[in-house]
């Protein structure tokens, strides 16, 4: 197909073609200013919108999740309005679309058995949506790759790790969701101790140093429930393990964790409890036997 065919060929003889070229360029001129006009004001709509939603809703985890859909609208909204205005703007220029849908299709068909990954990527990211599983600003694991999401579309997730880079995952790669922001969360500690130790009595230093940093103005708000000790959870190697947890906000978790173990550590030196660590015992070269030598006697 001659493609040269579509477009109008205006005789450069005279001046009524130019004229007509110029009253047509200007047309398309017009229907782009329009649907950029267009496109902010549904994106001021939008926004309207989503600051009432808003507006009615009390939880961070709800502003969360408006936040999200907002973007995803504003991405779909500018997909369509994109569409519309370029197949507008060709109409006015007296290009036929007809042909260049029939040839698009015959494309697409050929696209489609190579672009399976992307029709997944999408049918996965507005599952994800609806199920409300992700949302902007959230601490997830997903694909191996954990961070927090800057961005979500239809398309891939964004995230930024802990140290700085950025994850690009396609939506149609998640098949399990670890979110740790929904509602509140549980910092955690296994605390190890010599066998020498009493239990008990260590159990009381850690709810000692629970009731301190729940004392602490800067985490007070932080901490929902107090210290929670589970007990002895196994004998290691060379310690006793004593697991307990707080029940805490949202994303707190690893500060609570690190300020409770920071304190707990103090506590320990006063007390004397012992925080054990691996010994080695050394002897000197083995004789022509193969056994050890016994270490030599003290003077």
């Amino acid at each position: 197909m001659n493609l040269l065919a579509l477009f109008p060929q205006p005789d450069l003889s005279t001046s009524s073609s130019w004229i007509v070229l110029i009253y047509k360029l200007s047309g398309v001129i017009f229907i782009l200013i329009v649907g950029f006009l267009l496109w902010r004001i549904a994106e001021r709509v939008i926004r309207t919108f989503l600051d009432k939603a808003k507006s009615t809703t009390k939880t961070l985890d709800d502003h969360k999740q408006i936040e999200t859909l907002g973007r995803v609208f504003n991405y779909v909204v500018s997909i369509i309005l994109a569409v519309v205005i370029g197949s507008t703007a060709l109409s006015e220029l007296g290009i036929s679309i007809a042909p260049l849908l029939a040839t698009a299709g015959i494309a697409g068909i050929a696209i489609g058995f190579g672009a399976q990954s992307l029709v997944k990527d999408f049918f996965t990211g507005l599952v994800i949506l609806v199920e409300n599983q992700i949302r902007q600003g959230d601490v997830v694991d997903i694909a191996g790759k954990s961070g927090v999401v800057e961005e979500m579309t239809l398309r891939f997730v964004r995230l930024r790790d802990y140290e700085g880079a950025v994850h690009y995952i396609p939506n149609g790669a998640i098949d399990t969701v670890t979110n740790r922001s929904r509602t509140f969360a549980y910092a955690v500690m296994d605390i190890g101790v010599a066998y020498k130790e009493n239990t008990d009595e260590v159990i009381a230093v850690m709810k000692q140093a629970g009731e301190e940093i729940q004392n602490q103005p800067e985490f007070s708000s932080k901490i929902l429930e107090s210290l929670e000790v589970a007990g002895v959870e196994r004998w290691a190697d060379s310690a006793v393990i004593i697991r307990c947890r707080f029940k805490v906000v949202a994303l707190e978790q690893w500060a609570v964790r690190r300020e409770f173990l920071g304190i707990l550590k103090k506590k320990f030196d006063q007390e004397g409890i012992e925080i054990p660590f691996p010994h080695m015992t050394v002897y000197s070269a083995a004789d022509p036997s193969g056994l050890p030598t016994s270490p030599p006697r003290a003077s």
